[in-house]
């Protein structure tokens, strides 16, 4: 057997995987979550996947096992203690698919039409200038790739200014302003899907074929 398992047990595989210190129900997050990208994204074999701020690289190893040898992910994070932990959890999942890239605030550091997909899990919310991310995004799409962004709606009133989304009661974004923000760069909004816990929300966008 192959490192490349189906998914059904890929996702059940995500649990074991090193984590950031949290509750349980963390890992159940990044198990359903996975689920709903792979639906969402029409993601399969041979496809291309940036993962956007990946963190622990729970949701990267998860995508690379879906888009299997022939396919391709792109784990980006800031700083060394970050970008090792993703190595890590590449290298002890038995990856060769998956290339780890440093972050930057204001784009992607992927190369240009390089993606059939992107994702962004919780990482939306801290960005300071959407206007460029964006912008980086859409470039980093091929035409008519798909970008999916899961995040959060603040506790109280959101913020004006996009560099205090991150803390505080303003802690957030809601969805209508990331729908706002991806139309201004350009992108069409294909899916809204509300529900979950704490207020918890995923924008499906498209970069246009054209």
């Amino acid at each position: 057997m192959t490192w490349w398992t189906p998914l059904a047990l890929l996702l059940a595989g995500v649990a074991t995987l090193p984590a950031s210190p949290g509750p349980a129900s963390a890992q159940d997050d990044f198990t359903s979550d996975a689920a709903r990208l792979v639906t969402a994204l029409k993601l399969h074999h041979g496809q291309t996947v940036g993962d956007i701020g990946a963190g622990g690289g729970q949701l990267t190893v998860a995508l690379a096992r879906e888009v299997g040898p022939a396919g391709h992910v792109y784990a980006t994070e800031l700083g060394e203690d970050r970008l090792r932990e993703l190595r890590e959890a590449t290298e002890s999942a038995g990856l060769k698919n998956v290339s780890v890239l440093e972050a930057h605030a204001a784009r992607t550091n992927l190369p240009e039409r390089c993606c059939d997909a992107l994702v962004l899990r919780r990482v939306y919310h801290h960005i300071d200038d959407p206007g460029l991310m964006n912008a980086s995004l859409r470039e980093s799409l091929k035409p008519g790739g798909l970008l999916a962004i899961i995040d959060f709606n603040p506790d109280s009133g959101e913020s004006a200014d996009p560099a205090s989304r991150d803390t505080g009661d303003q802690h957030g974004v809601t969805s209508e302003t990331v729908v706002r923000e991806l139309g201004r760069a350009g992108f069409e909004v294909v899916d809204v899907e509300k529900g979950g816990s704490a207020g918890r929300y995923m924008v499906v966008a498209r970069r246009p074929a054209n």
